[in-house]
């Protein structure tokens, strides 16, 4: 049976606007059947093709044969090659992660590097359905939300993968029709790693329970991708600072991106109001049935402030949002700061003083709005005003009061 692979290349592309007719392209390869498929077919279909080898020196005289191969591949077809050698195990060591890892991070800053230098519109890598259907399963063992159940995408960022509609039987059912070999990676068929578990030993007992098995779980990656854009928009129209979730995977979900591992989601999911987790750059509070966001840049704004002095005679009415004081009693410089630990002063209508704390907690704030709040303190550091909040009985304008003092904000 001829393969059918150009054609579900092409229509990938096209279905997922990958590319245009003239777009450079830098290819993968390692020299196993997937990425030599994909360069052939990428360079047969006409695009301006070149070639990325990675040789991580992590199999010893395997690694030197996988670069002869792959020179000799690209000689062969007029494809340039470029080669780049990592110390893979030395960067695991000195990043302090698993050699898996290393090999992943050398790869994909390199490729970028690439991409620049080579003015390429896209990397391309061989990721096929069986791969999908494996990293699908991956995220299910390991846990995951809608992403993790979307799988690999057809375009992420830079990288693209045209293969990801093939079966790794049209990509073998190729090559064995152009009558082009490839090398295979000893370490592919080793059970050490998850991944290869999963290849060697799930996939199969799947098919034989259901023969469509890697395609279906293929498709529903698929599936889930085109949900999560729709997933994607409405939570842009929704998110806020202040979230409300009803699932723990819509918190999960929201805060992508923002720092928080599963250990603290799951802390502020089931902990207290008031609670508060920080990653290196957010910090999230639970208030109530409530989660609030913030950067650890934001800061509250600081309250300006406007003053006048009217005549007693001239003050018929009081305003909200402004405090009135007696002007001749008020001790100067006025300041205003933030509130700490044990400050006190006296509400206005009251004759004892009250922590600014129990005012505030008494006034339902959250835990953000506390830190958040400012007072207005007179020359003395005394508290004339819980800006915004209740003023001070101190200075209070009286029957015996000349000229008022008013003072007012608005935030900038």
């Amino acid at each position: 049976m001829k393969s059918t692979l150009p054609r579900i290349v092409e229509q990938t592309i096209r279905k997922h606007t990958l590319l245009s007719a003239h777009d450079k392209v830098l290819v993968a390869l390692s020299g196993g059947a997937d990425s030599v498929a994909l360069l052939r077919v990428m360079h047969d279909l006409g695009y301006n093709t070149e070639a990325l080898h990675c040789n991580f020196h992590l199999r010893g005289d395997e690694s030197d044969r996988d670069e002869k191969f792959v020179t000799k591949l690209c000689h062969e077809r007029g494809i340039p090659l470029h080669i780049r050698h990592f110390d893979t195990q030395g960067y695991a060591k000195e990043k302090k992660v698993s050699i898996e890892m290393a090999a992943r991070e050398l790869r994909y800053a390199w490729f970028e590097e690439m991409l620049q230098e080579r003015d390429a519109h896209a990397i391309c890598v061989a990721h096929h359905q069986k791969d999908q259907a494996e990293t699908l399963l991956l995220n299910l063992i390991r846990g995951t939300g809608i992403r993790g159940l979307a799988g690999m995408h057809y375009q992420n960022g830079h990288i693209i993968r045209p293969l990801l509609d093939a079966t790794k039987e049209e990509v073998e059912t190729y090559l064995h029709d152009i009558q082009q070999d490839w090398v295979d990676d000893s370490t592919n068929f080793e059970r050490d790693a998850l991944r290869n578990r999963i290849r060697l030993d799930v996939l199969p007992l799947l098919q034989q329970l259901n023969p469509q098995a890697i395609h279906n779980l293929a498709k529903t990656a698929e599936h889930m991708q085109e949900t999560l854009c729709i997933y994607e928009r409405g939570l842009c129209q929704q998110k806020t600072t202040t979230m409300t979730f009803k699932f723990k995977t819509e918190l999960h979900e929201a805060l992508l991106g923002c720092g928080f591992n599963a250990t603290q989601e799951d802390n502020i999911w089931e902990g207290k109001t008031g609670s508060i987790v920080e990653s290196s750059t957010h910090r999230l509070l639970k208030d109530h049935d409530q989660y609030i966001l913030r950067t650890k840049q934001e800061e509250a704004k600081v309250p300006v402030l406007t003053t006048n002095i009217l005549e007693r005679s001239q003050l018929t009415k009081m305003q909200k949002g402004c405090i009135y004081l007696d002007n001749e009693k008020v001790k100067q410089p006025l300041s205003i700061r933030k509130t700490k630990a044990g400050d006190r002063f006296t509400p206005f209508g009251m004759k004892g003083t009250k922590l600014v704390s129990d005012l505030l907690t008494d006034l339902k704030l959250n835990r953000f709005e506390k830190e958040d709040q400012y007072v207005l303190t007179d020359g003395e550091d005394q508290i004339l005003w819980v800006i915004g909040r209740r003023a001070s009985n101190l200075y209070r304008v009286t029957d015996h009061t000349r000229q008022v003092l008013v003072i007012e904000t608005e935030h900038t």
